[in-house]
């Protein structure tokens, strides 16, 4: 199943609630450390778990975050959990959402949280199609119909603005839960995330990748954040999560295979063959040219500036229009600089 991008609306629901709890709550989502025992951290997923968390149960399993002096707790997200709200109130020390502009919409809704580093480098969603109609780059979109998740209709907006391409030349219709639409012949193109790559074997030889990083929006995914407050009164223990995440995700890049065993035996939901199918596009997201220089979990200003840019001129901050610096800070990536430079 895809997952799919928060919107604005959802956001705003939460915030007025947010608001007196964040206020009250005085538990932080981490437990601190005695001279006998690690201090326990809790991870919120913004959805069920799955390869996105790969590293993260890589490192639990291979004693990582114990070597740093903390215990890892991971509580998946699901369809009726915001994991945002869980970590504004305190319920968690730590979140993980699938795309970066869940930051930016929750900070503008007057949630205190900001991103401390991106999971994946580049954004895995992407628009399939078939060679019978492919659509390669954006141009192509024109006079086609586009199945997509109500929730990413604003990106498929931000697509067709980068690119010069008016609203109306292009028929966007709510994508089901398969590929149904496409394979009919009721779209000529569907979106997901090229990762999931179970779903997308009905598609065969056939299929048509166009990213949505490619065509000029390029979000980050399975972004890390936590509260002003963690940053700012306990960036130590947010630091020793990054950097045995780091480490978790430089050895399921060395050795994916057991990597995918470990994921699995940690999640026997989770069907091994389709993991291992999978391993390879999950960690070409997450290492890269970037990671090369900058090491894993590596972000930058520039892309937030023109991500907010891009929400903002298509009018999808209905509070306060956040800054960068309200969004995101490279504070604990510095503070780990060695070590993630080690496995980028």
């Amino acid at each position: 199943m895809f997952r799919s991008l928060s919107t604005r609306r959802e956001f705003l629901r939460t915030a007025a609630a947010i608001g007196g709890v964040a206020a009250t709550h005085s538990l932080i989502g981490v437990t601190r450390a005695t001279a006998q025992s690690p201090a326990k951290i809790n991870m919120q997923l913004g959805w069920l778990a799955s390869n996105g968390i790969l590293g993260e149960v890589v490192a639990i399993k291979k004693g990582f975050y114990t070597e740093q002096g903390v215990e890892l707790e991971i509580t998946p997200g699901g369809p009726n959990v915001d994991g945002v709200a869980s970590v504004a109130s305190g319920q968690a020390m730590i979140g993980q959402t699938s795309s970066s502009p869940s930051v930016m919409l929750a900070r503008s809704a007057g949630i205190p949280i900001k991103a401390i580093a991106a999971g994946y480098q580049k954004h895995p969603f992407t628009y399939f199609s078939l060679e019978s109609a492919a659509i390669r780059e954006p141009k192509d979109m024109i006079g086609k119909t586009i199945a997509t998740q109500p929730t990413a209709y604003i990106l498929a907006r931000a697509l067709l603005a980068k690119n010069g391409i008016a609203e109306d030349q292009v028929t966007l219709v709510n994508m089901g839960a398969d590929m149904n639409q496409l394979i009919t012949g009721q779209a000529q193109a569907v979106t997901g995330w090229l990762t999931n790559t179970n779903a997308l074997k009905i598609l065969g030889d056939d299929r048509v990748d166009m990213m949505l990083w490619d065509t000029g929006i390029q979000l980050y995914a399975n972004v890390y954040f936590a509260t002003d407050k963690s940053i700012t009164e306990t960036p130590d223990l947010l630091a020793k999560f990054i950097a045995g995440s780091a480490m978790g995700w430089g050895y399921a890049k060395d050795n994916p295979e057991e990597a995918v065993e470990i994921l699995v035996e940690a999640y026997p939901n989770l069907d091994k063959a389709s993991e291992l199918e999978a391993v390879k596009p999950v960690l070409e997201f997450s290492f890269g040219e970037t990671t090369k220089a900058e090491g894993w979990g590596a972000m930058n200003r520039a892309n937030w500036e023109a991500q907010l840019k891009t929400y903002a001129d298509l009018d999808q901050f209905k509070g306060t229009v956040p800054t960068v610096d309200d969004i995101m800070t490279l504070s604990i990536l510095e503070a780990t600089t060695d070590i993630r430079k080690k496995v980028g």
